[in-house]
């Protein structure tokens, strides 16, 4: 009875997970190579909630078991209209750069790996992106994910300014 209980996974909290990087690294030691692993990956609900994390171990499932976890543990919400993004943003981390243009309706996911992924995992179907400067996976995602929180809701932006969305668009 007890372990049907534990198999029961709520529908909110259903992530997809995607293995953006996965990178080998190998220390060399008096016995020969020693390898360890690194992984990024970008988990989200297809709803706006994604999250991304960066975890390392000696074996690959759990480097990639890690990153999954702290993915899920920093979740933010990004805000979309039609499948689309409300307005363009432009996202920095270090020497990345990301630019993100809503699109219209068909277009699809117009974008690199480590964008794409993010995209995908918040259910965003629409959106052109240019990645500029430093093509790291890591930065990129990071960027990606600056640019998600620069982006502004028009509900939020009008009770900002004491508005009715109305008023807003006149």
């Amino acid at each position: 009875m007890e372990h049907q209980k534990n198999n029961e996974r709520k529908p909110a909290d259903e992530f997809v997970e995607k293995l953006v990087k996965l990178n080998r690294t190998a220390k060399t030691v008096k016995g020969g190579r020693r390898m360890s692993f690194s992984a990024l990956t970008v988990v989200g609900d297809k709803k706006g909630r994604i999250g991304y994390g960066f975890g390392k171990a000696n074996d690959v499932t759990e480097a990639i078991r890690k990153s999954i976890d702290k993915a899920k543990s920093n979740l933010i919400t990004l805000s979309s209209k039609n499948g689309t993004l409300p307005h363009e943003v432009i996202g920095k981390y270090k020497s990345s750069s990301v630019l993100l243009k809503p699109a219209c309706p068909g277009t699809g996911v117009i974008a690199g790996g480590a964008v794409r992924a993010v995209m995908d995992a918040a259910g965003i179907t629409d959106v052109i992106s240019k990645s500029l400067g430093s093509s790291t996976s890591v930065n990129v995602v990071r960027a990606t994910f600056n640019a998600v929180a620069g982006l502004m809701d028009a509900r939020a932006v009008a009770s900002n300014r004491g508005k009715s969305l109305n008023d807003l668009w006149g």
